[in-house]
C-alpha cells in the first residue's frame, strides 16, 4: 500500500493502481469518456488529465501509476479549459440535440456537455456521407460515433469475439467488422452497453421508448448459473401506454459486469397465463398431499427450494431433481478430499489467473460468463489457456494456447493423468499417491488419445504460472464416474493450490442441490413443479396451476461461484405462486422472501433477510453484490478409486449442446435469438459416418426422448461428434439435463427439411 494526496485528501492506493483507480476507490471524481474499468486504459478521450506536483504539463490519470507521496490536483482553470476544448471537438462529430436518439436522456456526451458548460458547437468540419449499418441485433450510426473505442476493447478483451476494429481515416475513421463486411460475433450486445452515445444501438429497442420513460428493475439473469447482474427496464406508471406492462430492454452495470446475448435480448419470458381460480389451487394442494415424489426444475429461486424442502419434511414425499442430485454428489465427494464444503474457485479468481485449464465443457455456449472471465485472464495476465475436450471450439481460438482432444467418455482417465502430471511430488497421502503411481498410463493414453507429450506440454505451459484455475464442465459433473472425477479434481485444490470451479449446469443448480438435498424417485404418485419451464404445477390434468416466471418473482439465486444474489419482479403475475400452495398446506409466510432469512446456515447461507442483501455494487471495483456462501469443515476421506475401464464410443456420437444464445431458452423468443435453428449439426466426417446429407430430416432418441432434427454441416466442426440442441424440448430438456451429454442413437432418415 502507498499514500498519495488528491485534492488535499490523503488517499491509499495499492501497488500498481493508477491515479484514476486510486481516486475512484476513494470516491473522488475525475471525468472520463473512454475509460472502462474492465479493460486496459484506452486513453483516447484525454478528459482524465490531472496535474501532479513536480511533473510538467498535464498527465493522463488513467495510465499514470500512483506513487507514494504524490500530490495530485484533479481540477484547475487550465484543466477545465482543456476539458471544455475536448468536448467541443467531440461535438463536431455529434449533434447536441438528439431528437430521436435512444441515448438521449442517458447519454454520457450530453452529461459532459452540461458539466463543462458547452451549449453551442464552435468547431466544424466539412461533413461527409456516414452510413447507418445494421447487423442483426446491433446497429451502428457513424454520424454519432465519437471513436472512444470502448466497443472495440470490450469485444476483444472481455468477450473474446474480436469482431470489430477501427478503420482509421482521420476525420473519416469509423468502427467496422473485422475481416469482412458482415459482423461475425456472438451478438452479446456488450458494445451497445458500453457505448457512451447513440452510435452502437440495439435494433431490437430502437425507437421503442425514451430513456426518461423507463424505470430500472434490478434483477439477476435467469438463463444460466452465472446469475449476472442486470436491470429489466419497463415504462414507469406516468409513461405507461394502454395495455399490459412489458419489459422494453435489459441493461447492465457494464463497468463491472457483462451480459451475453441471451441475458440482454431474451428478457420476455414472463408467464401471461391467468390462473387465480380457487379450484386450481385446491387441486394442486391435494396433489401435494398425496405425492410420493415432487419432481422440480433447477430454474427456481432459493426460497422456492426451501419451501419445497419444508413441504417434503412435513408430508414425507421425496424431492426429485436428478441433475441437482448428481451435482450435490459431486460436491460431497469433492469435499471429502479437501475437508471443506464447496470449492475454492470463483469467477473473480478465474479472471485473475495466469494459467487456466478447461475440461469437460464446450464453455463458450455452456456458460458465456465463464468464457468472458477466461478471456479476461488471457488479455490481462497473458494466461496460458489449456482447453481439453473432444471437440475444438472456434469461439475460443483467440485465447486458447493448447487444445487437447480426448476421446468421448474418457474424462476420468484424462483427469487422473492430469493430476499425476501436475501434482507430482505434492501429494502427501500414501493411498492417494499409490493410486496415481499405479496408473496404467499406456492404457489411458491409448484409450483417451492423449499422449504423454501433450501432458508434458501442459506441465511446461503452467510451470511458471502462479495462479492456476481449473474449470470443470457438465461433461464431468454428469459422467457415470463423476464421484471419482470429483475426488481427482479436489486434489488440485488440496495439494496444488489450484482454484477449482465446477460450472453448475442450470440457473440455480447449486441452490437446489444444497437446500433441497434431492433424492432418487420412488414408486408412486409424482407431482411436477416446473417453474419456469412450462410454468405449471403438473400433477394431473385436474391440478394444472400456472406459476410466475423468474422475471416475475422476488427472491435469490445461488450462482456458480457460490454467491447469493437477489432478483426482483419486473412484471406482475395474475395467479398463485408456490408460497400460496405452501400456506394452504400449513406453512405460514406472508411473502416468498420471508424464507430468505431461513436459508440453511449449515449449507453456508447467512441469516440475512432479503432486504439486507445488497444488490448494487458498492465501490469502484464492483465489489459486494449479494454475499458469498461460507465454507464449512467437512469430514475427510482421503481416498480415490483406481480409474475404471474407459468406455468406448464407436461411430457417430450425439452431444447435447445448445448453440450460442440458446442455452437456458425459456420461450419462443429466446429460441430466435441466434442464427441457428434446433438442427443436428455435424462435420463432413460425421455425415459420412452416419450416412447423412445436409437438409435431411432425421429422427433420434436420446434418454427416452424422441425428437426430429434437420441435419446440416458446419465446416468448422471436425470428427464424428455432432451437436444436438435441446432448447426447444420444454420439460424434456430438464429431464435430459441429468444424463451424460454424449450418447449414441439410431439415426432414422424421415424426409427432407422442406417436407
Amino acid at each position: 500500500m502507498m499514500t498519495l494526496t488528491i485534492d488535499g485528501q490523503r488517499v491509499e492506493a495499492k501497488q500498481g493502481d493508477t491515479i484514476l483507480q486510486a481516486a475512484r476507490r476513494a470516491g473522488l471524481y475525475i471525468p472520463t469518456m473512454c475509460y472502462l474499468s474492465k479493460v486496459k486504459p484506452i486513453a483516447s478521450c484525454r478528459l482524465c488529465v490531472v496535474e501532479v506536483d513536480g511533473a510538467e504539463g498535464m498527465i493522463l490519470s488513467c495510465q499514470q501509476p500512483a506513487m507514494d507521496g504524490m500530490v495530485v490536483r484533479t481540477n484547475s482553470p487550465e484543466i477545465f479549459n482543456h476539458r471544455q476544448n475536448i468536448m467541443k471537438l467531440y461535438d463536431v462529430n455529434h449533434p447536441l440535440e438528439c431528437g430521436v436518439c435512444d441515448k438521449s436522456g442517458a447519454c454520457d456526451l450530453q452529461n459532459k456537455n452540461v458539466e463543462f458548460g458547452i451549449d453551442s458547437q464552435e468547431f466544424s468540419a466539412r461533413d461527409k456521407k456516414r452510413d447507418l449499418r445494421k447487423w442483426q441485433f446491433i446497429g451502428y450510426d457513424e454520424s454519432l460515433c465519437i471513436l472512444c473505442e470502448k466497443c472495440v476493447h470490450v469485444c476483444n478483451e472481455v468477450i473474446g469475439d474480436d469482431a470489430i476494429e477501427i478503420q482509421f481515416g482521420g476525420y473519416g475513421s469509423k468502427i467496422v467488422p473485422k475481416g469482412s463486411e458482415e459482423l461475425e460475433c456472438t451478438n452479446c450486445g456488450e458494445c451497445i452497453a458500453v457505448c457512451p452515445v447513440g452510435a452502437m444501438i440495439s435494433t431490437d429497442f430502437q425507437y421503442k421508448a425514451n430513456a426518461w420513460e423507463l424505470e430500472k428493475i434490478p434483477a439477476s439473469c435467469a438463463h444460466c448459473s452465472a446469475g449476472c447482474q442486470l436491470y429489466y427496464e419497463r415504462k414507469h406508471a406516468g409513461a405507461l401506454e394502454k395495455g399490459e406492462p412489458r419489459i422494453y430492454r435489459a441493461t447492465n452495470e457494464f463497468e463491472f459486469t457483462t451480459l451475453c446475448g441471451a441475458g440482454r435480448f431474451g428478457y420476455d419470458f414472463e408467464n401471461r397465463a391467468k390462473g387465480r381460480e380457487p379450484a386450481r389451487l385446491e387441486a394442486a394442494v391435494e396433489a401435494f398431499k398425496k405425492a410420493k415424489n415432487v419432481r422440480f426444475s433447477s430454474r427456481i429461486t432459493n426460497e422456492e427450494a426451501l419451501i419445497l424442502r419444508r413441504l417434503a419434511d412435513r408430508y414425507g414425499f421425496r424431492l426429485v431433481n436428478d441433475e441437482a442430485r448428481r451435482y450435490r454428489s459431486f460436491l460431497e465427494n469433492y469435499a471429502a478430499i479437501t475437508g471443506k464444503s464447496l470449492f475454492n474457485g470463483s469467477l473473480e479468481s478465474l479472471a485473475d489467473a495466469d494459467g487456466v485449464i478447461v475440461i469437460g465443457s464446450r464453455i463458450a455456449t455452456d456458460n458465456p460468463a465463464v468464457r468472458y472471465h477466461i478471456t479476461m485472464a488471457s488479455k490481462r495476465h497473458n494466461a496460458r489457456v489449456v482447453y481439453m475436450h473432444p471437440m475444438e471450439d472456434t469461439l475460443l481460438q483467440n485465447v486458447v494456447t493448447q487444445f487437447v482432444k480426448y476421446e468421448v467418455g474418457t474424462e476420468e482417465g484424462v483427469m487422473a493423468m492430469l493430476a499425476k502430471t501436475l501434482l507430482a511430488g505434492k501429494v502427501d497421502v500414501k493411498k492417494i499417491e499409490a493410486v496415481l503411481e499405479d496408473l496404467d498410463e499406456g492404457y489411458l493414453s491409448a484409450e483417451s488419445n492423449v499422449g504423454e507429450e501433450e501432458m508434458e506440454a501442459i506441465r511446461s505451459q503452467l510451470a511458471r504460472c502462479k495462479r492456476v484455475a481449473l474449470v470443470i464442465g457438465e461433461d464431468c459433473l454428469l459422467h457415470p464416474r463423476a464421484e471419482n472425477i470429483a475426488r481427482l479434481a479436489a486434489l488440485f485444490e488440496r495439494f496444488g493450490g489450484v482454484s477449482v470451479l465446477p460450472v453448475a449446469p442450470r440457473t440455480n443448480s447449486l441452490g437446489a442441490a444444497l437446500i433441497c438435498e434431492p433424492e432418487e424417485a420412488q414408486d408412486g404418485y409424482t407431482v411436477g413443479y416446473n417453474a419456469p419451464g412450462d410454468f405449471v404445477i403438473a400433477a394431473t390434468e385436474e391440478a394444472d396451476l400456472p406459476v410466475p416466471a423468474l422475471n416475475q418473482q422476488e427472491g435469490t439465486f445461488t450462482t456458480l461461484d457460490k454467491r447469493v444474489v437477489p432478483t426482483y419482479p419486473a412484471l406482475p403475475f395474475e395467479g398463485y405462486c408456490l408460497n400460496d400452495v405452501a400456506n394452504a398446506l400449513g406453512l405460514e409466510a406472508s411473502l416468498t422472501v420471508d424464507y430468505t432469512v431461513c436459508l440453511p446456515e449449515e449449507a453456508g447461507y447467512e441469516s440475512r433477510g432479503f432486504d439486507d442483501i445488497p444488490y448494487h455494487f458498492t465501490n469502484a471495483e464492483g465489489e459486494v453484490r449479494g454475499y458469498e456462501l461460507k465454507r464449512h469443515k467437512h469430514p475427510v476421506d482421503s481416498s480415490i478409486e483406481p480409474v475404471a475401464d474407459l468406455p468406448e464410443f464407436n461411430g457417430p456420437v450425439l452431444y447435447r449442446c445448445d448453440p450460442v444464445l440458446h442455452f437456458g431458452a425459456q420461450t419462443a423468443r429466446t429460441s430466435q435469438l441466434g442464427k441457428e435453428a434446433p438442427d443436428l449439426v455435424g462435420s463432413e466426417q460425421f455425415a459420412a459416418a452416419a450416412k447423412l446429407k445436409p437438409g435431411q430430416r432425421v429422427r433420434i432418441n436420446v434418454g427416452g426422448c424422441e425428437m426430429e432434427r434437420v441435419f446440416r454441416i458446419d465446416p468448422d466442426l471436425k470428427g464424428t461428434v455432432a451437436l444436438n440442441p435441446t432448447f426447444d424440448l420444454g420439460l424434456s430438456e430438464d429431464l435430459l439435463s441429468s444424463i451424460y451429454r454424449y450418447s449414441q442413437s439410431k439415426i432414422e432418415i424421415v424426409g427432407q427439411a422442406n417436407e
